[in-house]
């Protein structure tokens, strides 16, 4: 079921816009257990992903939140693909760290994360500073961590409402998606490098900040070429989305160095 729904995705993807990607996972990256960290910009790149990711030869897992894997119909297809959940703001949050670790390192094939943990609301849609989950994770379950850097993804789809309560929420989302199948916006996927942690440990005091300045600084080094031409700010603008955030990776200025 998992794999028709990523094949129906890859459709899906394309009716709305071109897709380009650059790099390649390493065979051996594709079977055993490991993670790809990507940055996240907008509602829609997560269907960009999983068709990049089918292309490059992976039928990626997600990590997600448990309200993602209870919903009908997508949520079982997610539990069939072998994602692994993730209870954020629990009170066990220590339990479900370590049962999503075990998870993590007992997976037949790649986990794509998100280290910033939500879609960036920095204005420039630059990489958040992010959490250290990921980070801790790959520590502590000995796994290898791949980047992507994307871009492009944020002009198909609205960020749209905190909450949708009503049909009338999906309204920006389906408008902005409508426009994006008759523009034809090109969605931009590089596959990275391999994320260097063999200096690293779990157990060491300051190693998951470490690992986690790296991951997300690999991800950032390898946008900026995605988005050369719109270094500031991006040339679409989703007047739903906030811009109530800062990024600590954002490449400064040639002239303000």
């Amino acid at each position: 079921m998992w794999q028709a729904m990523t094949f129906l995705d890859r459709g899906f993807v394309r009716l709305a816009g071109r897709m380009e990607i650059t790099g390649t996972i390493p065979p051996e990256f594709r079977d055993g257990p490991s993670l790809i960290a990507a940055n996240h910009i907008g509602m829609f790149d997560p269907f960009v992903l999983t068709a990049a990711l089918r292309e490059g030869g992976v039928n990626p897992r997600f990590m997600l939140t448990g309200g993602l894997l209870d919903a009908p119909v997508v949520g079982w297809g997610l539990k069939q693909g072998g994602s692994i959940r993730v209870d954020r703001g629990k009170s066990n949050v220590i339990e479900a760290f370590d049962r999503a670790t075990t998870a993590l390192g007992s997976a037949s094939g790649p986990v794509l994360v998100y280290p910033e943990g939500r879609v960036s609301r920095e204005p420039g849609l630059w990489p958040e500073r992010g959490k250290t989950g990921v980070a801790r994770m790959a520590l502590a379950a000995k796994v290898p961590v791949m980047t992507i850097s994307q871009w492009g993804a944020h002009e198909a789809v609205h960020w749209g409402t905190e909450r949708v309560e009503h049909w009338r929420d999906l309204a920006p989302g389906a408008r902005s998606w409508l426009r994006a199948v008759r523009d034809r916006p090109v969605f931009k996927v590089h596959f990275g490098p391999i994320v260097d942690l063999s200096d690293l440990t779990s157990g060491k005091p300051g190693d998951a900040m470490r690992a986690h300045e790296r991951i997300m600084r690999a991800i950032t080094d390898q946008l900026a070429p995605l988005r050369a031409d719109e270094p500031n700010l991006p040339h679409f603008h989703d007047p739903t989305r906030p811009t109530d955030s800062t990024s600590p990776w954002r490449p400064t200025p040639p002239d303000s160095q």
